[in-house]
């Protein structure tokens, strides 16, 4: 078993630390509030994989996936939903342009919002439910104690998953002060907003 679990934690560390969506909007999230709202979106996204976890621990995921109906309203909405995330992004970039000349106060994001944004996120991507539906029972016996399995691996998962993301938000709070010059700090809006609208476009355009 511990094994097991040491395999598992290497095949899902590299994972996590692959850029994604959750990565992409912790980052943004992180300068557009501070430490504490990019510390809560990831707490967000974490509590979304747990989600996913009770889903695929109980089958729910399985019925998910195998109905492409379903399937694919929720990835429509989990991309719609990159999208706009994005644009606002991009939008928030040209107010402060904006406001480096109207001397404008852009209001920072309150952390709640950053929760909320990264759960829904994360429970807006469906291809969570097929990652846990065809990664997990590598390293679960099929038996009377698969269900406490999948459910250990799968906050293992959304555990390592924090870690990182805490991580991120810590690093780029820490670079506050160069990150708060108008010029660089427009110049990330943008590139959070660019890639959440290709990962948005991306989610909605791969098959199940």
């Amino acid at each position: 078993m511990v094994t097991e679990l040491a395999t598992f934690a290497g095949v899902s560390a590299v994972v996590i630390m692959t850029p994604g969506p959750d990565t992409a909007l912790t980052i943004r999230n992180t300068l557009l509030g501070g430490r504490r709202t990019g510390i809560a979106t990831a707490l967000g996204v974490s509590l979304g994989q747990a989600v996913w976890t009770l889903a695929a621990s109980a089958g729910i995921a399985a019925v998910l996936v195998a109905s492409e109906p379903a399937f694919r309203v929720i990835k429509l909405l989990g991309a719609a939903y990159l999208v706009i995330l994005g644009l606002h992004s991009l939008y928030g970039a040209w107010r402060r342009r904006s406001a480096a000349r109207d001397e404008t106060v852009v209001r920072p994001m309150a952390y709640g919002k950053g929760l909320r944004q990264g759960l829904v996120s994360n429970l807006g991507n469906p291809k969570m439910a097929v990652f846990f539906l065809s990664l997990l029972p590598q390293f679960v016996t099929p038996g009377e104690a698969s269900f406490a399995g999948f459910l250990l691996l799968g906050l293992v998962f959304a555990a390592m998953t924090l870690g990182w993301l805490v991580g991120y938000a810590v690093a780029v709070a820490k670079a506050g002060d160069l990150l708060r010059r108008p010029r660089i700090r427009r110049a990330l809006d943008g590139l959070m907003g660019a890639a959440l609208v290709a990962l948005g476009v991306r989610l909605a355009s791969e098959s199940p």
